[in-house]
């Protein structure tokens, strides 16, 4: 089972810590998330950990999952928040988050957005395009503000994942081409309402190897160096995140192998006093979230055995969007001998693409729960009501206790506020 030890099987029942999900699931109904709190707190001890005795601020990518009972905790941790619009730093505002400590990302920003984000004073701009960068100035005058800003580059590294989760290569729409990121800083310091403070580099998601990190690494560091010597100096360097979790049999990259090539390579440049700002999301809350899900019908045909479940694509997009793997165990498994039926795990959507698993040996029976592992990041957060379906709770654990931290819609949510013409 690839998931936070935080779940695990007792008298033959899987638990988040010490709650059974068989009770979650009677009490709160399916389907379900369920978080581990405690499973957040030890994701984020290992970024500590790794960043002792250095000046580091770790800001959450809360695209992942954007809970704000989730926030809450990392707030209380120490975190900073990587934020990729105006709504979402709505959401640190509302938890009582720091705003010099949060970035902002992203490709798009709008103008109301750095109005906001310029009231709010975040930290910096992670600015994506010449033109982003025009407009930015342009807003920060008007308001009569100078903005932080740091420009994403874009290094040309493969970061060797999935490609609609690789940022760091010339066809992807993130950042600016490192070859003219002299010129885009100088045209950035030459405007008063900017001030130059860092650069950024983000390649990618569910990264498990170090050499990626290293080829931007070097590249930044001889970018960081020429700008130095055209008088622009930074204040910090951000890298982005991307680390994987483990959702089968990956090998992963700690947070330590990580941090301690990056120290030295800083290290090795006379780069120490730069403040190194990562931006880590998955690997903070994916192996910390389950999908708890309820079999309805067994359908068994000659070419496919199907369960049919009553989460579907709209409660985790990712299998269908990424052809994505998670594990999945059946709550109270059976200890039957010989080898299982293999089924396909789908929902109820009206789509061929509305499916979970593939090929899964279970012994399964209609009524039966099961918990689709992994499911801490890019599940809610990418949730919709794609036929008229109310998405589902979000119920966090602690210990032997259980808080819903966002309610299960209704039906009648979806369309409340809709109306028909006159």
């Amino acid at each position: 089972m690839t998931v936070a030890p935080q779940f695990q099987f007792r008298n033959g029942v899987l638990h988040a810590e010490d709650m059974p999900l068989t009770d979650l699931a009677s009490q709160f109904g399916t389907p379900l998330y369920v978080y581990s709190r405690q499973a957040l707190h030890d994701a984020w001890d290992a970024y500590r950990v790794a960043s002792q005795g250095r000046d580091v601020l770790i800001c959450y990518g809360m695209k992942a999952n954007s809970n704000l009972a989730v926030l809450n905790e990392f707030k209380n941790l120490g975190s900073g928040f990587d934020i990729v619009s105006g709504g979402e730093l709505a959401r640190v505002l509302a938890i009582g988050g720091d705003a010099s400590r949060v970035v902002f990302s992203g490709v798009g920003k709008q103008t109301w957005e750095m109005q906001a984000a310029l009231k709010a004073g975040v930290k910096c701009f992670n600015v994506e395009s010449e033109a982003e960068l025009v407009r930015l100035a342009e807003v920060a005058q008007q308001m009569g503000v100078v903005a932080p800003v740091s420009l994403r580059v874009n290094p040309d590294v493969d970061a060797q994942t999935h490609p609609y989760i690789s940022t760091g290569l010339k066809d992807n729409k993130f950042g600016i081409a490192i070859e003219t990121a002299l010129s885009v800083y100088q045209r950035a310091a030459a405007l008063p309402s900017l001030n130059v403070v860092g650069v950024d580099c983000h390649i990618g998601s569910q990264i498990t190897e170090v050499s990626p990190y290293l080829d931007a690494l070097d590249k930044l560091i001889h970018l960081i160096l020429t700008l130095d010597s055209h008088g622009i100096t930074l204040k910090h360097l951000d890298l982005g995140g991307g680390i994987g979790i483990r959702y089968t049999n990956e090998t992963l990259l700690s947070p330590s192998v990580l941090l301690s090539k990056v120290f030295q390579a800083l290290d090795a440049h006379k780069l120490s006093h730069l403040q190194l700002v990562l931006e880590p999301g998955r690997s903070l809350v994916g192996n910390s979230g389950v999908l708890l899900t309820t079999v309805e019908y067994l359908k068994h045909s000659e070419a496919k055995n199907f369960a049919i479940v009553d989460a579907a694509m709209n409660d985790l997009l990712r299998p269908t969007l990424y052809g994505a793997w998670h594990d999945v165990e059946a709550v109270t498994p059976r200890n039957n001998t010989g080898t299982p039926p293999a089924y396909d795990i789908v929902g109820p959507i009206c789509e061929s693409g509305d499916w979970l698993a593939r090929n899964r040996q279970l012994d399964l029976q209609q009524g039966d729960l099961l918990a689709i592992m992994s499911a801490g990041a890019y599940a809610f957060t990418m949730a919709s009501q794609y036929n008229t379906r109310p998405r589902a709770a979000e119920v966090m654990v602690d210990g032997a206790q259980a808080q819903v931290v966002r309610p299960r819609e209704s039906v009648q949510d979806l369309f409340i506020t809709e109306s028909v013409l006159k």
